[in-house]
């Protein structure tokens, strides 16, 4: 049976101290047995659900949103244009969002800036529409959701506020900390279609931490681990490794305060314009632990040309 109706759903929250991780969506459901939040996770066919983590002041005046995402496939990866299927409303509908979606939860995946005037009661959401299920999410900055993202709201073990990673892509090049991906902000890159980019990762840590007890760590994980992924693009993206090990070149202890460089092979399936997603997450994992603090997210803008042999081929 289908519906036209749009339906309220709440279909996760997660509050934290310093800051709230909520989310709230308005489905339009095309098939009624994939309504939210009772729509189980399976491999392939499922919904995916906007997410709004919160928001927090630039130094400018301006203000970020920042937003995730949860794919309810666990083996499906999808790709959505940007278009009626993947928008933003009113105004310009492409405000920076992902186009490629991966499997799970992904915890704040782009930031949005919008202007000083922007207000609790300005309107903008996103819409989009993966495997038959719509769903719109309102964005605005209620007090409820404004988060910390580049300090933790309480010490850890060792008496410190933990901060994200930095993230450089050359050596002396410019950083990156807190989830600040934003296409405006992409590290450009050239590739050719076929052919193993070498993209280099650079990370910089306190070493500190942020749980829910503030326990030392047992069994620590690396100090920084990093997660790849296709944001954008025409093509098949693949890497020799998603998650690259970041080698230290000083620290390795909670506590100590960490240098590493990590190297992924990135191969692109055809010409055309691409985006790399570039997670880093810090002894707090995943998420941040629960709290809106500590991750840090980039961008890399890839322009990937035809090879020799294609270019050959196509001027016969």
């Amino acid at each position: 049976m289908k519906s036209k109706s749009l339906i309220p759903v709440f279909a996760a929250s997660l509050v934290a101290t310093g800051g709230a991780l909520l989310l709230t969506a308005t489905l339009s459901a095309q098939q009624s047995t994939q309504l939210l939040p009772s729509s189980p996770a399976k491999g392939f066919g499922a919904s995916v659900t906007p997410s709004y983590e919160g928001w927090y002041d630039n130094p400018d005046g301006t203000h970020s949103l920042l937003i995730g995402y949860y794919s309810r496939n666990t083996r499906e990866e999808l790709d959505v244009p940007i278009g009626p299927n993947n928008r933003f409303e009113p105004g310009n509908p492409d405000m920076g969002q992902p186009t490629h979606f991966l499997t799970s939860r992904r915890f704040g995946m782009f930031t949005v800036t919008v202007p000083k005037e922007f207000n609790a009661k300005s309107k903008l959401a996103w819409t989009l529409t993966a495997n038959g299920v719509t769903t719109t999410i309102p964005v605005n900055l209620g007090p409820d959701f404004n988060i910390t993202t580049n300090k933790s709201s309480e010490q850890d073990s060792f008496g410190h506020y933990n901060t994200p990673p930095v993230l450089r892509f050359d050596a002396k090049g410019a950083s990156f900390q807190a989830p600040v991906a934003t296409p405006l902000k992409a590290v450009a890159r050239a590739a050719t279609a076929g052919q193993a980019m070498t993209l280099d990762i650079f990370a910089d840590d306190d070493a500190n931490y942020t749980s829910a007890t503030n326990a030392p760590l047992r069994n620590p994980p690396p100090p920084v681990t990093l997660v790849l992924s296709k944001y954008r693009g025409p093509g098949a993206v693949t890497f020799d490794n998603a998650r690259p090990k970041v080698t230290a070149t000083k620290g390795g202890k909670p506590g100590e305060p960490f240098e590493g460089k990590a190297t992924a092979k990135v191969t692109f399936s055809e010409p055309g314009d691409y985006m790399l997603h570039v997670q880093a997450n810090d002894y707090s994992g995943n998420g941040g632990g629960g709290f809106a603090c500590c991750w840090t997210t980039a961008l890399v803008k890839v322009a990937v040309g035809a090879s020799e042999r294609t270019r050959q081929t196509g001027n016969q």
